[in-house]
């Protein structure tokens, strides 16, 4: 899902991220956990220059699907965005963070992706033109700021629950692998994240699992199947500053900032973790 976010307001009164330009951003910050998932493709982020579109397509694997410059002939198609990509085509924006990160995602997780692009679909046919339902807005959320967890002890699903973020965050559970991050795969998350001060927070989907790959084809599944991101409500924030590691600060007075680190909303719950596929 590609948002524009080249501009500080829409004129909604709403204000977009504005991500900074390519020369000013230090490439030590592509060593950040984040980009973790992006590590094949490090010299795409970290060079000075723009690679070009067809240097992308060239570059990437993306079974099926191309990247075509989105410019004012694409869009005279008068297609959703999303009905482009069911026919091939990912409309993509020369020299943008936004659509560079959104085309090495799909080179990275493109069943994922895949999986996303076809509920979408779904819905777009039965909705009027310009509505959208509670299953698009989850299914875009986690497009743009989607984190796969895995986790092994139930004790940490109690704590998250009841968002008792010292105890989600106790560093020995993340330190021993009883949580973990299987996948960032939001690209918005990706390009806030070129600001190393801003503190981000991911809308998540938990797998019971200790395998990252397992764990992101069970969430495929679950997505294909119509099972999980039907609601953002399904959906749990994790303040990603909090992850042992993960941010500068992290003091007891760092957890106690509420305004970042929010209590549970009353009656607020979440789904169980997703089960891993059958052999």
């Amino acid at each position: 899902m590609t948002a524009a976010t080249i501009a500080a307001g829409d004129g909604s009164g709403v204000r977009r991220f504005v991500p900074p330009p390519r020369a000013a951003v230090d490439p030590q910050v592509f060593a950040h956990p984040v980009f973790a998932g992006l590590r094949d493709v490090h010299d795409l982020l970290a060079s000075p220059q723009w690679p070009s579109i067809a240097a992308l397509e060239a570059r990437l694997a993306l079974p099926g699907k191309h990247l075509v410059e989105q410019d004012s002939t694409l869009l005279a198609d008068g297609l959703h965005y999303e009905a482009r990509i069911a026919q091939g085509r990912i409309a993509t924006r020369v020299d943008n963070w936004h659509d560079l990160f959104n085309a090495l995602v799909w080179s990275r997780y493109p069943q994922l992706k895949q999986a996303l692009n076809v509920q979408q679909c779904r819905h777009i046919e039965t909705m009027p033109p310009g509505q959208r339902n509670r299953a698009q807005a989850a299914l875009t959320q986690f497009d743009e700021t989607g984190v796969i967890v895995r986790v092994r002890d139930d004790s940490l699903m109690r704590a998250w629950d009841g968002h008792d973020w010292h105890a989600l965050f106790e560093p020995t559970h993340w330190l021993s692998g009883d949580i973990a991050i299987a996948a960032v795969f939001g690209h918005a998350l990706m390009e806030q994240a070129l600001l190393p001060e801003r503190r981000l927070v991911g809308k998540c989907v938990v797998v019971h699992g200790e395998v990252d790959d397992a764990c992101v084809d069970a969430v495929t599944a679950a997505i294909a199947e119509g099972r999980a991101v039907t609601d953002p409500l399904q959906l749990r924030p994790l303040p990603l500053a909090g992850i042992p590691g993960w941010h500068q600060g992290q003091e007891a007075a760092f957890y106690a900032d509420a305004a970042y680190f929010r209590p549970l909303r009353a009656g607020r719950q979440y789904p169980p973790p997703l089960a891993l596929l059958p052999l």
